[in-house]
């Protein structure tokens, strides 16, 4: 009589990879996308009025506060119900970016703020117009602060990004998902899958930790 399940084998290899390639991609792509959105909406923050602030703010605030996981099925489902129905990885792509941007946004803003104002006085004496004085002081000197703050968000994206399973992306969780399905070896899978995101964090998290020793001599 044959089993329902099969264990584990090399030809699991390449099913394993592809989601590892899938997961990776997805997270420099939100990565990437969150940090320039991010970058532009922080700078219009910083240089904006109270209302621009309010306006930018509201919104910031749900992209934060809503768990990614319902923004997840929420735009899924609604794009579907429009009758635009999108890839999982395009879908999980636009969602896990703006969420990115939402937290970036306020890294950079915080960054752009915290450039004395003395020292940006000084630019404009020396002769530096308004946006010489952004490109050669504020930005330089705000992005190098906020480098460890940046850091520690995309860490959050990278295992984050397990959550785009949910609207059928094949990312390393559901592929895993998958593979305990088939196999009943959680444990082992569950173990290899763990590995893999302390592999990728902690190589960045010592990075960001040399960093902000560095800063601080």
């Amino acid at each position: 009589m044959n089993s329902l399940f099969t264990p584990l084998s090399w030809n699991d290899t390449g099913f394993i990879l592809t989601g590892v390639m899938n997961t990776v991609t997805i997270s420099v792509l939100a990565i990437v996308l969150g940090t320039v959105l991010g970058l532009i909406v922080g700078f219009i923050r910083a240089e904006s009025n109270k209302l621009v602030n309010m306006l930018f703010g509201g919104l910031l605030d749900v992209l934060r506060s809503v768990p990614l996981i319902i923004q997840l099925v929420l735009f899924s489902t609604f794009v579907g119900a429009a009758g635009i129905p999108l890839d999982p990885f395009v879908a999980g792509s636009i969602v896990l970016s703006l969420y990115t941007m939402a937290f970036m946004s306020e890294v950079f803003r915080s960054g752009f703020e915290s450039v004395p104002v003395s020292m940006q006085t000084a630019a404009r004496s020396l002769g530096m117009n308004h946006w010489q004085t952004i490109y050669h002081i504020r930005l330089p000197i705000g992005l190098r602060a906020v480098f460890p703050s940046w850091l520690g968000v995309a860490l959050s994206v990278i295992k984050d990004s397990a959550l785009v399973s949910v609207i059928g992306y094949m990312e390393l969780l559901r592929t895993s998902e998958q593979l305990i399905s088939r196999t009943q070896q959680p444990l082992e899978i569950l173990i290899g899958v763990g590995i893999f995101y302390f592999i990728i964090s902690y190589p960045l998290s010592s990075y960001g930790r040399y960093v902000e020793r560095k800063m601080a001599i």
